[in-house]
């Protein structure tokens, strides 16, 4: 019997998966859960075989619960489901060790056979994301140039994102330039369109 974990803060998409997954022979679904902090718990509680994880969550997202998941050692299976399914999201996923990345538009039937081969060890990579993330190739953001992105993304002058960032502006205008000049970027707001499209941000 292949014991799961769903985790998901919709309801209506966990409930309903779960539904599904119970009246599959040789799967039973042990846990549900609505945000990271709470998989995280009953994975300890429950040690599922496997973890179907939401990528967007509240308190903590899919990479941060397979992150924390792997500082324990814990032995179980992550599959992080999400509606973007980006290249970037890919990498992130493989990094911190979780099992697949699986998009939200597949069919119940795959995902079913994708959860038995992960109960089995085997990892799933969508294909046409590896073919895209070895395109585009890796992510040449530092981390803090992410994060002063991500903030460009929400608006606001370079002298607000500064201040937010607890940098100076000259430092903020220089770690942009480096963005514009790593994504052949024209502007800042370009940069920010690059890198979420690649799902670096």
């Amino acid at each position: 019997m292949i014991r799961v974990l769903l985790a998901d803060d919709e309801r209506l998409f966990r409930d309903a998966m779960s539904d599904v997954l119970n009246m599959v022979e040789g799967i039973e679904v042990v846990g549900r859960a609505a945000d990271g902090e709470e998989a995280l718990s009953l994975i300890r509680e429950v040690r599922p075989d496997v973890a179907v994880i939401d990528l967007q969550m509240p308190k903590l997202d899919g990479i941060g619960v397979v992150a924390a998941l792997a500082e324990e050692g814990l032995a179980v299976a992550t599959l992080i489901v999400t509606s973007h399914a980006l290249p970037g999201v890919l990498d992130a996923a493989m990094d911190v060790g979780a099992t697949g990345l699986v998009p939200k538009d597949t069919s119940t039937v795959e995902l079913i056979d994708i959860i038995r081969k992960a109960a089995s060890g085997l990892r799933h990579v969508d294909p046409y994301l590896a073919v895209e993330s070895k395109m585009i190739g890796p992510n040449p953001l530092s981390p803090r140039e992410v994060e002063l992105l991500r903030l460009a993304a929400k608006g606001g002058s370079v002298e607000s994102i500064a201040k937010e960032a607890k940098i100076s502006w000259a430092t903020a205008r220089n770690h942009f330039s480096n963005c514009r000049s790593k994504l052949g970027a024209s502007s800042r707001h370009e940069a920010v369109f690059i890198a979420k499209s690649r799902g670096w941000i």
